[in-house]
């Protein structure tokens, strides 16, 4: 009984109701030009049943080619929106290359036919026959003498008909509907994106990812080197003020250098979300190593560097390889604090490699997979700071764009990070 009944007081059946009559409001125009086609050619009134169905044939394929206003990608658009909004379908957003494409273009106009047809077509039954059964149901009430003469004076029968004809409301009520339904179902597989329109938005999709998880990383290693460095020298200034006030002085010196670094690289990635050329700063290469082995060296740390010519490497390689030293020594102050650091920068004939150890600090305690977390730093007082998995992450996938390899972890009693770049492809790409 639900089954039945449902439709009848749903939104949702007489929205639907209201996209069919709009196909019928096409549709009906379309029925008056063939009218006086037929009248033109003297057929109107008097068709044989053979006739008949040669007219229905002629109707169809008159609608078919006047279906040709649906080439027009105005069309998809409106059609688009009365399916979202009155059949309620949530269709996938389209590119606007994908609207105009004759592949759309040719199922928006399969969806126009079905609409003005099937749709319309409906929405003409019904707008035919509820009068006359409204007509017909009052009539058969009263017992009028056209209904007593075909039925007799039989009150049965005469209350069966109005129960008949009182049926034959909720039915085309239902019928509309059902009908419906069916081009809910349809408008996605007709009025959605292609298989190739989708495979760009998902291409496009991807790249957006890809570079967010560019500038991410950006964002990542240079701003976050510079707030490690400042907070450490911070904590060593805020120590020493009293006892040592020229130690307090050159950090504070120090932090001023890096935080002018750091408002450097915020540009650069500014320039890049904003597409303005003229905002982004030259990137650093490796031939900045040195300031970044100060910059780390002024926070406490005690930095080796053994750094080989670099200047055959490809500028792609050069720029991603500072990164992720940067990145390296930013973890070593943040989770092992002030310990002695080795770096090891060598250009081998066709890679690059590049490895950061250190000891692990007083109070890491480290794990699987993990990086060490560090308590105290052993000069400056500072607390490093604890969680992330970032950084290490950023490093991989740095690496794996450029085609190396990459590990992280403990080797003894130290804690390594090794990274090789192949560099030779890259530098006959650049040649070339």
């Amino acid at each position: 009984m639900k089954f039945l009944v449902r439709p009848l007081i749903s939104v949702t059946t007489y929205r639907r109701w209201t996209f069919l009559l709009g196909g019928t409001a096409i549709l009906v125009p379309y029925l008056l030009i063939y009218a006086g086609l037929l009248r033109i050619t003297n057929r109107a009134g008097r068709l044989a049943p053979d006739q008949l169905l040669q007219s229905l044939v002629m109707l169809l394929a008159y609608i078919g080619v006047s279906s040709a206003v649906a080439f027009i990608p105005a069309v998809r658009i409106l059609s688009r929106t009365a399916v979202e909004t009155l059949l309620d379908v949530q269709l996938p957003a389209e590119t606007v290359e994908g609207m105009r494409s004759w592949r759309s273009r040719r199922r928006t106009a399969v969806w126009w036919v079905l609409h003005i047809g099937v749709g319309g077509g409906t929405g003409l039954v019904a707008v035919v026959a509820v009068p006359v059964v409204l007509v017909l149901l009052r009539t058969a009430s009263r017992g009028d003498s056209p209904v007593r003469g075909l039925l007799g004076d039989s009150a049965l029968l005469l209350a069966g008909v109005s129960v008949l004809l009182g049926l034959l409301l909720p039915l085309i009520v239902s019928l509309g509907a059902a009908v419906g339904a069916v081009l809910a179902r349809l408008a996605p597989a007709l009025l959605g994106p292609s298989p190739a329109d989708r495979l760009v938005q998902l291409e496009r999709r991807a790249e957006q990812l890809i570079e967010r998880n560019r500038l991410a990383r950006e964002l990542h290693d240079s701003i976050g080197h510079a707030l490690t460095v400042t907070t450490l020298q911070a904590g060593a200034a805020v120590r020493l003020l009293d006892t040592d006030p020229e130690f307090a002085r050159r950090a504070l010196s120090a932090i001023e250098e890096t935080g002018r670094t750091a408002l450097e690289d915020l540009d650069h990635v500014l320039g890049l979300l904003r597409e303005d050329p003229s905002a982004r700063t030259p990137q650093r290469t490796l031939a900045d190593v040195e300031a970044l082995v100060e910059q780390t060296r002024s926070a406490g740390a005690e930095v080796r560097a053994e750094v080989g010519a670099t200047d055959g490497v490809p500028a792609v390689v050069s720029r991603e390889a500072y990164r992720i030293l940067q990145e390296a020594l930013t973890n070593v102050l943040r989770h092992a604090g002030k310990v002695p650091v080795d770096v090891r920068i060598e250009v081998c004939a066709d890679r690059l490699e590049l490895e950061v150890t250190n000891p692990l600090g007083p109070a890491a305690t480290p794990r699987t997979g993990a990086t060490p977390r560090a308590g105290a730093a052993q000069r400056a007082g500072a607390t490093p700071r604890t969680g992330g998995g970032s950084g290490l992450r950023g490093v991989r996938e740095r690496v794996a764009l450029l085609g190396g390899r990459s590990t992280a972890g403990l080797d003894g009693a130290r804690w390594r990070v090794h990274v090789t770049i192949p560099v030779v492809p890259l530098l006959e790409l650049e040649r070339r």
